[in-house]
């Protein structure tokens, strides 16, 4: 199915209103690209050495990687595929084989040639170390490469998202000379950064910024129109919101506390932008760690879940820049959330008593039991206050652990020293990429980050799940779906929260921030710098 622009923003989870965004598009389409000049992109998290979105789906690798590496496919607003490393592609009347052409004349940052051997790689070490890429690959049993210009996916079962997936941000093609001598679960450094894309990672320095020269052997002649781009790392969100007001920087997503969000949009050099793009299915959750014997007990988990009021998040934590969605399907795929499921009624005396009945009650400090507490780096401190403070009304005592990103993948992915962590799992633009990868069993793996944190083991959710992945007709699809929110909810195997889309601010000079469905997580080739603006 299509949409056009109109019908697609009807969809959209955040309204847009008082936002100069319409304008602003249309300005840039009718100005001419303006060659050269230098973006200052602001970044509020320090990515560590996840660059790449081949072996993670940190939002750090979403959103640099594409800058260096490419997909074989771009997507319009809609969702729409367009060519990018791959000008065709085709699927078989039993959706078992898609063959891609590849683009001709394409080379690697260091001179070698592109060929399919590299997709083949990507594909099959996506299908290794991705969180998500285990699912959307799980059925690939070869990718044939009958000629350097030709890949083949071969599957055993259909995937019926598999297109889709084939964005920079999601499913990045590598150089295999380089990576097959990297671990799966290796980082970039500035010397294995290496793609296809617009720009070159010529300088790193962690904690500070990253700049990347424009890459004069890009494979789209003229293109990108910048000179370069400085990365700046602010994890200061005071200091963030100082440097877009007197344009140290350009623009940032998520860049500066929501309170702050109504006075930048009465500057009249930034704009305020907060669609919500379509490859992004915005949804936050908290989960639940099955290794604590005490959240293995339902009733501990309704009691939770019946403490914690969604709306006071949205209101409180979130400033109204968010929308309660009560299911692992995200309110903002209309396509796939069944609005029969509802959150939990918010009931202090009833999560009081099943406190009491499990075996639970408030000894002399006035707490029943303590438990820590993080949340993703991402994500606003707000959450955390929030949910303590609701918690603490039933007698649950709570630790608040507060972490970089880097030390928050560790102590909940690999360490699994948490209790309750409130996490940014996007669903995507496709549940079985973003849902199955957090409550699926097999799943569970030591080290992989953004996967099944909670170690959730429930056979008919597995079943659920490995049914919806490959049915290509839609509306059995969606009963499917509809199962497992229905059986995910009454069990309490995790408290779904809140949709919380992503704001961009931008300098009025910057133009064409925005190209298509992955908002900021693409190549930056066709944006440029509006001097006439600055």
């Amino acid at each position: 199915m299509r949409f056009n622009r109109r019908q697609f923003n009807t969809l959209l989870l955040l309204a847009t209103a008082g936002s100069i965004l319409p304008f602003a598009r249309s300005a840039a389409a009718a100005a001419e690209p303006v060659r050269g000049g230098t973006l200052k992109l602001l970044y509020r998290v320090d990515p560590g050495n996840a660059l790449f979105a081949i072996n993670t789906s940190s939002g750090t690798g979403q959103a640099i990687g594409p800058k260096i590496v490419e997909g074989l496919l771009t997507f319009d607003f809609d969702l729409t595929p367009k060519p990018l490393l791959a000008t065709g592609w085709s699927v078989s009347d039993d959706h078992l084989r898609y063959t891609f052409r590849l683009r001709p004349n394409v080379k690697w940052h260091d001179g070698t040639p592109f060929t399919s051997e590299d997709v083949a790689f990507s594909i099959l070490r996506l299908k290794e170390a991705h969180p998500r890429g285990r699912i959307t690959y799980q059925n690939v049993t070869a990718v044939e490469t009958p000629d350097p210009l030709t890949a083949v996916i071969v599957l055993s079962k259909p995937a019926p998202f598999l297109i889709a997936a084939q964005s920079s941000s999601e499913s990045p093609i590598v150089p295999k000379h380089i990576f097959e001598k990297l671990k799966p679960g290796d980082g970039q450094t500035l010397q294995t950064a290496i793609g296809t894309g617009p720009f070159r990672l010529t300088e790193w320095t962690p904690g500070s910024h990253l700049i990347f020269d424009r890459n004069p052997d890009y494979w789209d002649a003229g293109k990108p129109y910048l000179d370069r781009i400085i990365l700046r790392i602010i994890t200061d969100p005071a200091a963030r919101a100082v440097a877009l007001e007197t344009g140290e920087v350009d623009i940032g997503e998520g860049p500066v506390p929501l309170a702050d969000l109504e006075r930048l949009k009465q500057n009249p050099n930034l704009v305020v932008d907060t669609t919500t793009y379509a490859y992004a299915g915005p949804q936050q959750q908290l989960f639940f760690n099955y290794d604590n014997e005490i959240l293995r007990q339902k009733p501990v988990r309704l009691a939770i879940a019946k403490a914690i009021d969604l709306q006071e998040i949205v209101d409180v934590a979130l400033f109204g820049y968010a929308q309660v969605s009560p299911s692992p399907v995200s309110t903002a795929l209309p396509k796939w959330y069944d609005p029969a499921v509802k959150a939990h009624p918010h009931d202090v005396a009833e999560a009081e008593r099943l406190l009491d009945e499990a075996g639970y009650p408030r000894q002399a400090d006035g707490k029943r039991f303590r438990l820590r507490l993080t949340y993703n780096a991402y994500l606003t401190p707000g959450y955390a206050d929030v949910i303590r403070n609701q918690l603490e009304k039933i007698g649950i005592g709570v630790e608040i652990n507060k972490y970089d990103l880097p030390t928050f993948l560790k102590t909940v992915y690999t360490d699994r020293a948490f209790d309750l962590v409130v996490e940014s799992l996007s669903n995507t633009f496709d549940p079985s990429l973003g849902i199955q990868r957090a409550y699926w069993s097999r799943n569970f793996q030591i080290g992989l980050p953004f996967s099944n944190a909670a170690n959730y083991s429930n056979p008919d959710a597995d079943a659920l799940l490995e049914a919806a992945a490959i049915e290509p007709d839609e509306k059995k699809r969606w009963e499917l779906w509809s199962k497992f929110q229905h059986l995910i909810h009454d069990e309490v195997a995790s408290v779904d929260l809140v949709a919380a889309g992503s704001q961009i601010v931008y300098h009025r000079k910057v133009r064409n921030h925005v190209t298509g469905a992955q908002g900021l997580n693409w190549s930056f080739g066709d944006l440029w710098i509006d001097t006439s603006a600055s």
